[in-house]
């Protein structure tokens, strides 16, 4: 009888271990699980192209564009330029009964100018910038938005399918942006030094 006891404390002392990894690797298929649905967009200026990636880097979609109207990144409210950088979604929403009134035109309030979602970005300091479809097929491929990434409806419906809010966007400044960016930071430096100066 001693002998048994003796065997069932050998295989307790043995299992507990193993017992303990249990939960481990529970949280651990949750983790692959999360990493697994996840993938990220690359918006690309120069081309006024969309990627979207999943976690593996394999491309799930590739869609044509349309950016804010001025080159260069975000700074202000109203300077109509597309934000530069890495961005997280902050949530998705049915646009499909909004309305615009683009005041830079002379159309007036255009139902549904935002088509059928919007994908809300994490930009700091702006608010409003996201990606969506659009009243206007005719101004995919061109600087013609306040600021927004415009797409062709169906390929934001297509998009919304398969995103989560967990996706990074990273959005690529092309030559035109950078020139202006650079210039910039060029005309700040040389401000910062004319106060300078005159101290």
């Amino acid at each position: 009888m001693w002998i048994k006891k003796r065997d069932l404390l050998l295989w307790v002392l043995i299992l507990i271990p193993y017992l303990c990894l249990a939960p481990a690797y529970w949280y651990y298929l949750l983790r692959l699980k999360q990493i697994e649905n996840s993938s990220f967009l690359i918006i690309d200026k120069s081309n006024f192209t969309l990627s979207h990636y999943n976690f593996k880097g394999e491309l799930l979609q590739k869609s044509k564009i349309a950016i804010g109207k001025n080159p260069g990144n975000k700074l202000e409210i109203d300077d109509l330029k597309t934000p530069e950088g890495i961005f997280r979604i902050a949530g998705f929403e049915n646009s499909s009964a909004w309305s615009h009134d683009f005041e830079l035109d002379s159309f007036g309030k255009i139902e549904g100018a935002y088509g059928p979602f919007f994908i809300r970005l994490d930009v700091p300091g702006q608010k409003g910038i996201g990606i969506h479809g659009t009243y206007d097929d005719s101004s995919i491929g061109s600087r013609a938005s306040e600021g927004c990434i415009r797409m062709y409806n169906k390929d934001i419906v297509k998009l919304v399918k398969h995103l989560k809010t967990a996706s990074i966007v990273v959005i690529i400044p092309g030559m035109d942006d950078q020139k202006v960016d650079f210039e910039l930071v060029n005309k700040t430096k040389n401000t910062r030094s004319e106060k300078v100066n005159t101290k």
